[in-house]
This record gives structure tokens, C-alpha cells and sequence, in this order.
């Protein structure tokens, strides 16, 4: 992360989104409702229409495949002066 990249971040939270509504469709498309479901959450708790999901966060949402995604996300969420709001994995400072 730039120097400028971070003081561009106007609002940082953390998130452990539910994923269980994707289990509601079928097996073949659960993952693609998964990520569909999270753009939706994140949109709605940052009142914002830009949303870009990191590769990282991608890569964990489709690790099982895409018959079964994780039931539940912990996801670190950005939103920047423009109003674009970034989603990254959570990471636990040890």
C-alpha cells in the first residue's frame, strides 16, 4: 500500500458477512451468488455503487470450488475519498 493509497481512506470498518443465502440456489451456482451477495452487502452497509472486490477475497470465496463456498466471510472493507470502496481478507495482527 502507497503512502498516498492510505491517506486517500476516508472509512475503514471490518465485516463478518453471511453467506448462507448462497446455499439457497443450486449446488452449480452458489459461489457466483456468493460474490454477487457480498457486492450487494457491502453496497448497502457503505452506501456506495463502486465496489471492487480484491483477488485475495476472490481466491477465498472460491477455494472449496464452486459448489461450496465458506458459510460465512470476515472481510476489512475501504472506502476512499472518490467513494470507491475496496473489500480485502481480514488479517489478525499477532
Amino acid at each position: 500500500m502507497s503512502k498516498s493509497e492510505k491517506e486517500d481512506i476516508v472509512l475503514e470498518r471490518i465485516y463478518t458477512v453471511p453467506l448462507k443465502i448462497a446455499y439457497y440456489v443450486p449446488r452449480v451456482k452458489r459461489t457466483p451468488r456468493a460474490v454477487r451477495f457480498l457486492k450487494e452487502f457491502i453496497m448497502k452497509h457503505m452506501k456506495t455503487d463502486k465496489v471492487i472486490i480484491t483477488p485475495e477475497v476472490n481466491e477465498i470465496l472460491w477455494s472449496r470450488g464452486i459448489q461450496k463456498p465458506p458459510r460465512k466471510i470476515r472481510v476489512r472493507v475501504t472506502k476512499n475519498s472518490e467513494g470507491i470502496v475496496k473489500v480485502y481478507p481480514f488479517m489478525e495482527k499477532e
